[in-house]
């Protein structure tokens, strides 16, 4: 095994996004309600169920995204979805960072960056 930090990092970034997408998906009322109040003041305030499905089908999509990379990764070493995981994974946390920007939540921002820093070392050692 050459890749283990790579292999490490995609399964965090498979774990965050997989539960991040399964706690939208059946909990979705609860999150839909919350955000909604969350974004009441914002420019996204009319907008919270959409902007929800679309995070839930990026969170999915990079989670299994990673899965498939660290299998790719262990059967015969390739990277291109571990990659492609990595670089969605940043563009998915740049649009919560976004939203949690746009709401004045400094605190839920901050803890954004916390996962953006190894999803970026993700695209770094893929790539």
């Amino acid at each position: 095994m050459n890749n283990p930090a790579s292999l490490l990092i995609l399964l965090l970034l498979a774990i965050t996004f997989l539960q991040s997408s399964y706690d939208k998906l059946f909990y979705w009322k609860d999150n839909v309600s919350w955000l909604t109040g969350h974004f009441s003041k914002t420019i996204l305030k009319n907008t919270v169920p959409l902007a929800l499905v679309t995070i839930l089908i990026l969170e999915l999509v990079t989670g299994i995204l990673a899965i498939a990379g660290m299998v790719q990764l262990l059967y015969n070493g390739d990277r291109i979805y571990g990659f492609y995981a990595a670089v969605l994974s940043c563009i998915t946390l740049a649009l919560l960072l976004f939203g949690q920007r746009l709401a004045k939540d400094y605190d839920g921002a901050r803890t954004i960056v916390i996962y953006f820093i190894p999803a970026v070392l993700a695209v770094y050692w893929l790539n």
